[in-house]
């Protein structure tokens, strides 16, 4: 087999993929990154325990990706959640399967993986160069960086982008490639908060009273499925998993309508029947607070999250008012800023890329992870389609390079 030189550009988990299967069919790999060390949103996902994958059923799992399935089904199939483990396993890192459903390791951090992840790189012959700055293609299509000891222009045989999405810009994914690439005729979708937060318009008592306070066991739905969970009042709105479960649906009905809900369920072991049936035993004269506690069992933030967004207009008729505590509508007016999301949509349109993900505009020129235009909840999915897409890239890379022999 012919040896060829391959630039990787991004060192998170999608580049360090590619570059791992580049290597290990005997092409010569560089890797770039623009920070002064690999991995750090990767890192930063590990902070409160590293979420590999899921385990639920892999037909599910490949429904999270929405529209985005149709081209990043073949990349899910070649790296599956079972692939994942086992790959971590031959680091050395085992893993184990939370109540969630969720893959951690067993050490529940990421750091230990990616420097035994770092060390076979190496050991491979991959070159790992930090603080390298991609600025642009040269007009001849070679690769200019700026580094600490100048601007540096580099040739390869193939380039692979790994350069992530928007979110966490000071971990190094900023965006700033879309007009690099935009320039050379590749359509770019803006950039959009994904599993990101949410602002509300409280009222002040309630956002100095209860920031800060989990809202736990409650179930909500925006336009998809009821789905259970918790979330945190914030002083600006609302944050946590629940939230991002419907993040999409909210951030899309916002730019369509102008106006998006999240129906909260603050009881939902218990039916709508039920709750009216014991509200309406309280009789007319208890107050509301206890009504609230006694029918309901609603105190706290629960309670108190009822009348914010009730308000004066909170029923007392035992039917609707169990309908407002079983679909209770939270509106929220904008996504938290982009800077704040764990993610993000958008980014190099999925029409532009063909097999091996490589761009219809520029041959020799491969995209993975973040930087292509899908998103998925957090549990795992988004990781694990990176890893997923950085490796279909590698392969799309091998292809096109044996095909030029």
């Amino acid at each position: 087999m012919t040896t060829h030189s391959v630039a990787v550009i991004g060192g998170g988990p999608a580049g360090l993929m590619a570059a791992e299967r580049l290597a290990s069919s005997g092409h010569r790999v560089s890797v770039f990154e623009r920070m002064p060390t690999f991995g750090r949103k990767f890192l930063l996902a590990g902070k409160s325990g590293l979420n590999l994958t899921h385990s639920e059923d892999y037909a599910r799992f490949r429904t999270r990706f929405g529209a985005g399935l149709p081209h990043l089904a073949a990349a899910l199939d070649g790296f599956t959640p079972s692939d994942m483990r086992e790959w971590a396993a031959g680091l050395g890192i085992e893993t184990f399967v939370g109540s969630s459903g969720r893959v951690f390791p067993t050490t529940m951090k990421a750091s230990p993986l990616l420097r035994a992840w770092l060390r076979r790189l190496e050991g491979s012959g991959v070159t790992l160069l930090a603080r390298h700055r991609w600025k642009r293609f040269s007009e001849n299509g070679a690769l200019l960086f700026e580094t600490p000891k100048g601007e540096k222009t580099i040739r390869a045989d193939a380039t692979l982008l790994a350069l992530g999405g928007a979110s966490w810009p000071r971990l190094g994914s900023d965006g700033a490639w879309q007009p690099w690439l935009q320039d050379r005729g590749v359509a770019v979708e803006p950039f959009r908060p994904a599993n990101c937060g949410f602002d509300v318009e409280w009222g002040a008592d309630f956002a100095n009273r209860f920031a800060g306070e989990p809202v736990k066991a409650v179930s909500a739905r925006s336009d998809g499925a009821q789905v259970q969970g918790e979330f945190v009042v914030t002083r600006t709105g609302i944050e946590g998993s629940l939230v991002y479960a419907h993040a999409s649906a909210l951030r899309d009905g916002l730019e369509r309508n102008g106006t998006a809900a999240l129906f909260l369920d603050l009881t939902p072991g218990r039916t709508a029947a039920a709750l009216e049936t014991a509200i309406a035993k309280q009789g007319g004269k208890t107050s509301l607070s206890n009504l609230l506690r006694k029918a309901a069992g609603l105190s706290g933030v629960k309670a108190a999250l009822l009348r914010e967004v009730g308000g004066s207009t909170l029923p007392r008729d035992p039917a609707a008012l169990a309908r407002a505590i079983k679909s209770l509508p939270l509106r929220v007016v904008r996504p938290r800023p982009i800077e704040e999301a764990i993610s993000s949509a958008g980014g190099v349109a999925l029409s532009e890329v063909g097999t091996g993900f490589g761009l219809r505009a520029m041959p020799g020129v491969f995209v993975s992870g973040e930087m292509l235009d899908w998103e998925a909840p957090t549990g795992g999915y988004l990781l694990t389609a990176c890893f997923a897409t950085g490796l279909a890239a590698a392969k799309g890379v091998e292809d096109w390079l044996a095909a030029r022999n």
